[in-house]
């Protein structure tokens, strides 16, 4: 095939490869378009999303611009990052979703940090859709398959479902290490080093899968299965094993994953991290398959290998454990001053270029323009109105608010030994960081009706909502990852939407002082038929110094229940709102925005509070509104409720409205937590008291009983179908 016909095949653009040219001074060879289509592509260049990720703070984050970052606690680093998986899962569920978590594992392996959590977000089609029932189970299976074979346990995560991810489901999976600060490696190469892979055989399973990931979805996509890596959990268990051993090593340099792009882009960026060269024999490297071509090789995206740079003298010990693990391991090049990415096949120098034109893409600035539909959906009003009883139902039995327990009872969440908080029992996941004696609380959450609705408030309150998780648990909130997930940039509509939401999320950031740390882009969300919401998937690390600390989401028999916070009223604002989408199908109106100040004033008076020993239980109002909490913090501790929550003659907005900076709280002492909350001025209003078998507020009666089994039913009875 001719170069010309070459780069527009692999995608890149007339504008891109004039750009390539001017770069290297000539016009690229048939292997180096190859390596410049995969670099190039959204998925490893962010050429669409780099000029506005700066918006982020970063300080007081540790590595930084890493494989993966982290925060720092005592001697030790918590290190996380979340990835996705979104197009592999949309035509291959099962190894989409596998190894989506196999290449987030690599990462926080990468920096030298042992995995010790995976969390996930999803977002599928509506449940009743067959396709989209599909996707959920065999994503559900994936994920399931692949951390309980490696040993990681699942501690937490989201899932939703609605219409706009019919085409295009969203696996975003987060992982987090510990690491001593000490220990802790970068991707940055230096000359003069030993190159060797280390892992599995290289195969034709994966090429082109930075591309696949960086196109919309069609009717075509499932002919893209190649592009889907296969993944094998038990080679990963002993990869992780080896590569903590080998980075014990002082003589090994640093170290990366193969992920997106495989031996292309985990070489170049060290290459380029280190401001030098790197000469590959691409005839070295183990394969998997016969008669494989250097290109092949090179964008080869096969699953469990990692690539060390070595001083020379440790080649051998790095052989050597490899072996001890019975993984292939070969030496396959080594580290220059050239300052040139040079490629050789059986001795003949088949590529050689300047790292930064491979690792440093072009960058484009986005059309942002106000799309038409923010301003008509803003005024767009709702005048349906439903019988309380009739709507409680719907509420509990919407899969977005029931039970999740079909889920993560297929997780192995107790793997490890240091999980604390397993899933459900509060607002994020605990696990033990024994070697400073505290819990590291975790948690993985999104907004995206409200993104939708006003991508920049949309931002801000998914910052916000991910910190209030944390705070509910007793968790004090240190760092942030996220995954933003949206449609194809190159549209106006899709470009306000990122640009927008990113500088929410950036001040929210400010606001709660809390770095950035690490994140993903996922650009593409959308098909001919629908355009996914705008979806940030935003991760956060907590700390508490001591599991004592810890507030469960739970309500206990004679507890009374107290609303601290923000209360609804008839002018506020719940566009957005679960209520809507489940009961009336529909998306609309103003959302709610967010009071920093009150929000910190709201963690200030529960940590002083669970520090007095008066706080029984916690939950922040989101999802289901004050009914919503209230239900289930009383489902969790297996009781009732007696009292009032309807404030103002709309009920519905009063128990189901979606406001920020609320939560839920339980006390056996009223009147000194009363005296505590008015001595800070947190507004508050007595909701009621937890009583056995009793469901009952406002002249509405109910069996808890009923409503509990259809909480825990409603999704297993839709997947049992």
């Amino acid at each position: 095939m001719q170069t010309i016909e070459l780069y527009k095949a692999l995608g890149l653009t007339d504008f891109e490869y004039e750009e390539i040219r001017k770069r290297i001074g000539r016009e690229p060879n048939e292997l180096e378009t190859y390596l410049f289509s995969a670099m190039w592509s959204e998925h490893c260049g962010y050429k669409h999303s780099r000029k506005y990720l700066s918006l982020f703070p970063s300080g007081g984050a540790v590595s930084h611009g890493e494989n993966a970052g982290g925060v720092r606690i005592g001697d030790h680093v918590v290190v996380f990052k979340v990835e996705s998986h979104n197009h592999p899962s949309a035509v291959e569920p099962f190894q989409g979703a596998a190894t989506g978590i196999g290449g987030i594992v690599r990462d926080i392996l990468a920096i030298g940090a042992r995995p010790v959590a995976l969390l996930d977000s999803l977002k599928f089609g509506k449940i009743t859709d067959n396709f989209s029932k599909h996707i959920f189970d065999g994503v559900v299976q994936g994920i399931s398959h692949y951390g309980n074979c490696i040993g990681v346990p699942t501690v937490a995560g989201e899932v939703n479902f609605d219409e706009s991810y019919g085409d295009s489901p969203l696996v975003n999976v987060m992982c987090a290490g510990v690491v001593h600060k000490d220990k802790i490696r970068s991707a940055r190469a230096e000359s003069g080093k030993i190159v060797i892979a280390v892992g599995s055989h290289t195969g034709r399973d994966g090429i082109h899968g930075a591309s696949f990931a960086s196109k919309e979805l069609n009717e075509n996509s499932k002919e893209d299965r190649p592009s889907v890596q296969v993944g094998d959990p038990f080679i990963k268990k002993v990869l992780i094993e080896a590569t903590l051993e080998i980075l014990a090593l002082d003589e090994v340099q640093s170290c990366q994953d193969f992920g997106a792009a495989g031996l292309l882009s985990s070489s170049s960026e060290m290459a380029f991290k280190g401001e030098c060269g790197i000469d590959l024999h691409l005839d070295k490297v183990h394969l998997r398959e016969e008669g494989m071509q250097p290109w092949e090789i090179m964008l080869s995206e096969s699953q469990e290998r990692m690539l060390f740079i070595v001083e020379p003298e440790a080649a051998g010990k790095v052989l050597d454990i490899a072996a001890k693990y019975d993984i292939p391991a070969s030496i396959i090049g080594k580290t220059t001053d050239s300052g040139r990415y040079r490629l050789f096949w059986h001795g003949e120098k088949a590529a050689d270029l300047p790292p930064e034109s491979l690792a440093e893409s072009v960058k484009y600035t986005l059309n942002e323009q106000e799309p038409e539909y923010i301003n008509q959906f803003r005024n767009k009003k709702l005048e349906e109105t439903t019988a309380v009883e009739i709507a409680i139902g719907k509420i509990i039995s919407n899969p977005n608010f029931a039970s999740k327990k079909w889920i993560y009872r297929q997780y192995d969440h107790t793997v490890g030994t240091r999980t604390v908080l397993k899933p459900g029992e509060a607002g994020a996941a605990g696990i033990w960081l024994h070697e400073e004696n505290g819990v590291v609380g975790l948690t993985i959450d999104s907004s995206p009706r409200q993104v939708f609705l006003n991508p920049y408030e949309g931002g801000r309150v998914s910052i916000w909502e991910a910190c209030r998780n944390l705070i509910s648990g007793g968790f004090e909130p240190m760092g942030m990852t996220n995954c933003l997930n949206y449609g194809n940039p190159e549209k106006d509509e899709v470009a306000y939407q990122f640009i927008k939401s990113v500088e929410g999320l950036a001040r929210a950031c400010k606001e709660a002082g809390i770095p950035v740390v690490s994140g993903n882009v996922s650009f593409y969300n959308e098909s001919p038929q629908r355009r996914v919401y705008p979806t940030p998937s935003i991760g956060i690390v907590g700390y508490m110094d001591s599991p004592d600390k810890a507030v469960k989401s739970s309500f206990k028999p004679d507890e009374t229940l107290i609303l601290i916070g923000k209360d609804i009223d008839n002018n506020s604002n719940i566009g957005g709102s679960l209520y809507h989408r489940a009961l009336y199908d529909f998306i609309g109106g103003e959302i709610d925005t967010v009071d920093p100040q009150l929000e910190e004033s709201l963690k200030q008076i529960i940590f002083n509070l669970r520090d007095q020993k008066l706080l029984g239980g916690c939950i922040d109002v989101s999802e289901g509104g004050l009914f919503g909490a209230v239900f289930e913090g009383i489902k969790n501790g297996n009781t009732g409720f007696v009292g009032s929550l309807i404030n103002i003659s709309d009920k519905e907005k009063a128990l189901f409205g979606e406001i920020t900076g609320r939560y839920v709280i339980s006390t056996k002492e009223f009147e000194k937590t009363q005296e505590i909350l008015r001595s800070k001025q947190i507004p508050y209003r007595k909701l009621g008291y937890c009583r056995d078998n009793k469901l009952e507020f406002d002249g509405y009666t109910f069996d808890p009983a009923q409503l509990y089994y259809l909480y825990d039913r409603s999704i297993d009875l839709e997947m049992n179908e």
